[in-house]
């Protein structure tokens, strides 16, 4: 048996050595292969994860996408001018996270959560991935407590309780944002933290939304994610997820969040880029086969969790734009199906003056009177069918027939019910105030009022009841109901109001 000397024995080691730091160094580091369009691909970043962060030269990340046989698909988040050829890569071994917590309260960060408001540097002391998996189903409860936008076409009729999610869904430009806005308005005092994700907005248009909240002094409880539309795909794809992950870390602390996606129909398209540029296979639209995968595992983490959890929920409202109130295309009809309920936008309707101008036919809530406390309940009980009936007269009236008595005032009603559901921007109404207005209306104690002047009124019958009539919403606050001596209470005080302001106003 031939005798192995020392030399060879450390020869050996040497080499052995030499080779494991290589494969090492091969599974942590790789290569630019190409470049362009902000898609890289990469050799040798062998033990990569999927979703995880890459490091390109200049501090500039990435986030892998496509596992390939021989090479990583890494969309870059950020310029990619001086990412080149032949570049290395590090692995930074971490799943892409955002920081989350109270210190984002009042910030505008962009999709990473690095802050871009000028305020300094922002010291939160948890991180989360964005991608986590949605609560399971005995980890939920159903959703049974309002969580009010302050709109009364909202609350009384598709109204959304903690844990829903409701779409807002309608064309460009008639007020879809402007709901989202008032939403997170609303929460003012009601221990609900907002989070607003604008993907593809103008910078103008997310910079007013900044200053409506700052204005109002709904920025102290929200964190405004931003990705514009001169960003990149990649970080208006993750823009999304990670507001998401700031909202489950109050959810998950039994706390009450509220979310708006400012709007989905933006991340899809940028999605659609990202698949494209990474060779993913396109389907309907050029939309990649997961599409719905990517709305729906996004939509399932909005939740309402179980009394073991802490009972924390997560509100989601996604905003969906169509083309020409085609709600029938693939994205819209991918999204009303994922969520509960949907509210509609119409055009007809915002340019004929009904602001908010929501379409009570189409718009529908699935948690319906579930997310509603009982005095609420009592007064809008009847008003979807008034208002559908009173549609159904209109149309029929404008032929000019002889009217029976009924038929006139049922048409005088609705258009009263139409008129005081009207509300400007910026001025939620808490409970109730919404169910005192509704009250007058649907009860036809506004009748002898000509319909031009019931804006005008319902700005004086809300200070007239707190001076005179305080008892009337400490209430509603408290009961939540309206029982038989409140129900006489509330006529006569609006009775009293309808009164003094005829008699002012001469009318």
């Amino acid at each position: 048996m031939a005798q192995i000397s020392a030399a060879e024995i450390s020869d050996i080691i040497k080499k052995q050595i030499q080779g494991y730091e290589k494969q090492i160094d091969l599974a942590e580091t790789g290569t630019v292969l190409s470049v362009g369009d902000n898609v890289a691909r990469v050799y040798g970043i062998r033990n990569c994860m999927a979703m995880e962060l890459v490091e390109f030269p200049g501090g500039v990340m990435g986030i892998a996408l496509n596992l390939e046989q021989d090479n990583v698909g890494v969309a870059v988040m950020g310029s990619t001018e001086k990412i080149k050829e032949g570049d290395p890569v590090k692995r930074t071994g971490r799943i892409a996270q955002v920081p989350v917590g109270e210190a984002l309260l009042g910030r505008v960060v962009d999709a990473l959560g690095n802050p871009i408001d000028g305020k300094g540097p922002i010291n939160a002391k948890e991180f989360r991935r964005i991608e986590m998996v949605a609560p399971g189903v005995i980890a939920r409860k159903p959703v049974h407590e309002p969580c009010y936008t302050g709109l009364k076409a909202i609350d009384a009729m598709t109204p959304v309780g903690k844990g829903q999610r409701e779409l807002i869904i309608g064309d460009r430009q008639i007020g879809k944002t402007a709901i989202g806005v008032d939403a997170i308005l609303a929460q003012k005092e009601t221990g609900v933290y907002c989070i607003y994700v604008a993907t593809g907005q103008k910078q103008s248009t997310v910079a007013l939304v900044v200053e409506a909240l700052r204005k109002y002094g709904a920025l102290e409880y929200t964190t405004i994610v931003s990705s514009c539309a001169s960003e990149p795909a990649s970080l208006q794809y993750i823009s999304a997820f990670a507001g998401c992950a700031m909202g489950e870390y109050f959810r998950d602390n039994g706390k009450h969040a509220l979310i708006v996606y400012d709007d989905l129909s933006k991340q899809a398209v940028s999605y659609r880029e990202l698949s494209l540029l990474l060779r993913r296979p396109p389907g309907r639209e050029a939309y990649p086969g997961d599409i719905f995968y990517n709305h729906s595992r996004l939509l399932e983490r909005a939740a309402k969790v179980n009394d073991d959890l802490g009972a924390g929920s997560l509100t989601a409202l996604p905003i969906i734009e169509t083309q020409q109130g085609d709600v029938s295309a693939f994205i819209p009809t991918n999204v009303i199906s994922i969520t509960d309920g949907q509210i509609y936008l119409d055009p007809s309707l915002f340019f004929a003056g009904n602001r908010p101008a929501i379409n009570v036919g189409l718009s529908v809530s699935r948690v319906g009177g579930a997310a509603q406390v009982k005095a609420m309940k009592q007064v809008a009980g009847t008003l979807r069918l008034d208002l559908a009936q009173y549609r159904e007269l209109a149309a029929f009236a404008q032929f000019g027939s002889d009217l029976d008595k009924a038929t006139q005032q049922q048409l005088n009603r609705g258009e009263r019910l139409v008129e005081i559901l009207k509300q400007p921007q910026y001025q939620p109404l808490p409970m109730h105030k919404q169910v005192t207005i509704l009250f007058a209306g649907t009860r036809g104690l506004l009748d002898e009022l000509p319909v031009s002047s019931l804006g005008a009124f319902e700005q004086e019958l809300y200070p007239y009841i707190e001076k005179k009539y305080p008892q009337i919403f400490s209430e509603l606050n408290e009961k939540k109901a309206i029982g038989e001596d409140l129900d006489k209470l509330m006529r006569t005080a609006i009775q009293e109001c309808v009164k003094e302001f005829k008699s002012t106003r001469n009318i």
